[in-house]
């Protein structure tokens, strides 16, 4: 287990180091450091070692926190950097892609499931809700520039603030799969009375709650932050960034809400309080250096996962790269652009927005969480019985 431990951290130097010398070696080619260091992690998972306590099916609670601690953390940052004022006219292309191209997407990928994979009804809305979410990590080059650079353009803007919203919105429909999953393996029907019970508990509550606690947590630190310093702060960047990620997760957390709706808001809350501030700057600085430390662990745990998943002979089937492709290519561009229909927006603005919704590590969460309960539940079956296959 030492040794284990110490090629890990090995690894882990190395991952680092790819991405200190990247803006200098790789400067000019159209690579990415996620690109290069989930590479770096296959090249070692394939050819050199194998981690057995990296399996995330036996032992998944360290890369399920890991990779939540990293969307936390950019979840901050993004809400931090975001310089456009809360007003209906400026977020309605958020909203319109969170109410109708997200539900557009997860019903659109449930069909491709049940009818592509043979999935049950619960795996496949599963499904369309873990894929649902963009990625506010991989996506940070598409985002918004840091605090006060000023001229945000409307398409980073609204793949930034969408990015920041819809990991905690995809909860919902996680738990409907669950609901319908459990229903009809108890042979039961998913009744209109479990639907009323999932819309306004999952739903209503717990969006509400989180949009209410990030509020809350954002505006009462900003008035601990800004109060006795309005013109300029010595309080540690590290110590709020942190603090506020955790009070406010935390607290929304124990109001059985959604976290990651919470610090989000929080953030996006703090940012307004005093909005042109200069701390601002440094916040987003510790959070973007602590993100990129962060994604650097778990890209080389992702590439080395998928390095040790090939030397075992694992392989993807032809569905799943069609299906893979018609998502990313064809069902996100298109739920995209009808959200957008009938907004005042140039032409290129749309087609950014709709062709640019990068998937990623915010994937992980919901898929490793998910495992141990879909492998070992009596719940969990093939449809024939209707629960969730993971054959499938």
């Amino acid at each position: 287990m030492i040794e284990n431990y110490s090629l890990l951290l090995l690894i882990c130097g190395g991952a680092f180091l790819i991405g200190a010398l990247f803006p200098i070696v790789f400067k000019r080619t159209p690579i990415s450091i996620p690109m290069l260091q989930v590479s770096f992690g296959l090249a070692i998972g394939h050819w050199w070692t194998t981690l057995s306590f990296l399996d995330p099916i036996d032992n998944g609670l360290i890369i399920e926190k890991l990779t939540e601690l990293v969307i936390l953390v950019s979840l901050v940052g993004a809400g931090i950097k975001i310089d456009t004022e809360f007003s209906w006219q400026l977020w309605r292309p958020t909203v319109r892609l969170l109410m109708i191209a997200m539900p557009i997407g997860i019903f659109s990928m449930a069909v491709l499931g049940y009818y592509t994979f043979g999935l049950s009804i619960g795996a496949a809305i599963l499904l369309g809700a873990v894929l649902a979410p963009t990625d506010p990590v991989l996506a940070s080059s598409i985002q918004v520039g840091p605090p006060n650079t000023k001229g945000e353009d409307i398409s980073r803007f609204t793949l930034t603030s969408e990015a920041g919203l819809n990991d905690g919105l995809a909860f919902p429909f996680v738990y409907l799969a669950i609901k319908v999953a459990e229903a009809f393996s108890e042979g039961d029907r998913f009744t209109s009375d479990m639907l009323w019970s999932w819309f306004t508990h999952d739903v209503l509550w717990k969006i509400g709650a989180g949009l209410v606690v990030g509020i809350v947590v954002g505006k009462v630190m900003a008035k601990l932050v800004f109060s006795k310093y309005s013109q300029d702060t010595i309080i540690s960047q590290g110590y709020v960034v942190i603090a506020l990620t955790l009070v406010a997760y935390g607290l929304a957390e124990i109001v059985n809400s959604y976290g990651f709706i919470a610090v989000f808001v929080a953030a996006f809350a703090f940012r307004r309080s005093e909005h042109e501030h200069h701390y601002h700057q440094k916040l987003h600085d510790f959070a973007e250096q602590s993100e990129n430390l962060l994604m650097s662990l778990v890209l080389v745990t992702f590439g080395m996962l998928l390095g040790q998943g090939l030397r075992s002979g694992f392989e993807l089937t032809w569905r799943v790269y069609i299906v893979s492709f018609a998502f990313l290519l064809l069902i996100r561009p298109i739920s995209a652009w009808i959200a957008l229909s009938g907004l005042n927006l140039p032409r290129t603005e749309k087609y950014a927005i709709s062709a640019l919704g990068i998937r990623g590590i915010g994937l992980a969460p919901y898929i490793i969480c998910l495992t141990p309960s879909i492998k070992g539940s009596s719940a969990m079956k093939t449809r024939s019985n209707y629960g969730l296959s993971v054959q499938s």
